[in-house]
C-alpha cells in the first residue's frame, strides 16, 4: 500500500514513518511533503495512492486548501496538534483524524476504521472530504486560550482578525480582543465566505464591522470599521471588485 505523508514537522513526519514501519509493514511511504504548494504539484504529476496522512496546519496554509487545488480521491486521515475542537465533522463525515503526538493504539484505530469505510468505494471519499472542507467553513465557534482559561468564540462575534509578526489577534464586536494560535489561512477556512472578507495580509474584516468606506487614493478603497484597529483596513485596486461584489451580496 503507497502512503504520503503531508507534515511540516520534521520530527512528526519521521515519528509516523517510523510508525508505520513497525505497525504496518506493508505500507511504503511514497512521499514526504511539507506545504500546500507542494503536496498540490505532487498528486498533480503522480498516481494517486492508497493512503494519505495529512497535517491540517501547514506552513504556507491550511491544508484544506489543497481539495480546492487538487481532486484527492484516496482516503485521508488528518492529523492535529490541537484537540478535539470542532472536529466532530470528521466522525459525521467519517473522515478519521489523529491527534498529535500519534499513538499507536490511535493508530491502528484510524486504520482499522479506513479499511471498513473502504467499502464505500474510492469515489466515495472524495465526496466525504469535500463534506467536511464546506462543514469547516461553516464552524460556528472557535475556542481561544486566555490564561488558563479556553473561552469559545463564535465566529458571529469577530469583527476582524489581524495579523502582525507571525501573531494573530481577534477582536469582536464589543472591542475585546483575543490571541489566536492559527495562521489567517488556516482562519479563513473556516469563515463563512458571506461574512467574511480577506482584505489583506494583515486583515480579515466582518460584513457586520464595516461602517462605512472610504475612497483611497491609487484607486483602493479604505474599510472603516465599527471598532479601532491597529492600522488603516485597505482594500488593494486590483481586490477592489472582488471586494464590491462581497459587499454587495453578489459573491
Amino acid at each position: 500500500m503507497r502512503v504520503v505523508i503531508v507534515e511540516d514537522e520534521t520530527a512528526a513526519a519521521l515519528n509516523l514513518s517510523s510508525l508505520l514501519r513497525r505497525e504496518f509493514p506493508y505500507m511504503e511511504v511514497a512521499a514526504q511533503l511539507e506545504s500546500v504548494t507542494d503536496t498540490v504539484e505532487w498528486f498533480s504529476e503522480n498516481p494517486a495512492p492508497e493512503l494519505v496522512f495529512m497535517d491540517i496546519h501547514l506552513a504556507d496554509g491550511s491544508a484544506f486548501s489543497v481539495f480546492e487545488k487538487v481532486e484527492i480521491k484516496c482516503p485521508v486521515i488528518f492529523t492535529t496538534a490541537y484537540d478535539q475542537y470542532a472536529l466532530d465533522a470528521f466522525r459525521v463525515n467519517s473522515i478519521d483524524y489523529l491527534l498529535k503526538p500519534i499513538k499507536e493504539s490511535d493508530l491502528h484505530r484510524a486504520v482499522e476504521k479506513l479499511e471498513n469505510l473502504s467499502r464505500a468505494g474510492a469515489g466515495d471519499y472524495a465526496r466525504r472530504i469535500g463534506e467536511l472542507v464546506r462543514a469547516q467553513r461553516g464552524a460556528q465557534a472557535f475556542l481561544v486560550y486566555v490564561r488558563d482559561r479556553i473561552i469559545p468564540l463564535r465566529t458571529e462575534d469577530i469583527a476582524y482578525l489581524y495579523s502582525s509578526n507571525e501573531r494573530v489577534v481577534a477582536c469582536t464586536l464589543k472591542g475585546e480582543r483575543f490571541p489566536f494560535d492559527r495562521p489567517l489561512d488556516s482562519v479563513m477556512v473556516q469563515l463563512p465566505e458571506e461574512g467574511f472578507f480577506r482584505a489583506n495580509r494583515q486583515f480579515v474584516i466582518s460584513r457586520e464591522a464595516i461602517e462605512d468606506i472610504t475612497v483611497w487614493f491609487g484607486n483602493r478603497l479604505s474599510v472603516n470599521l465599527s471598532v479601532e484597529v491597529p492600522e488603516k483596513v485597505v482594500i488593494s485596486k486590483a481586490r477592489v471588485p472582488e471586494f464590491k461584489k462581497w459587499i454587495s451580496g453578489m459573491r
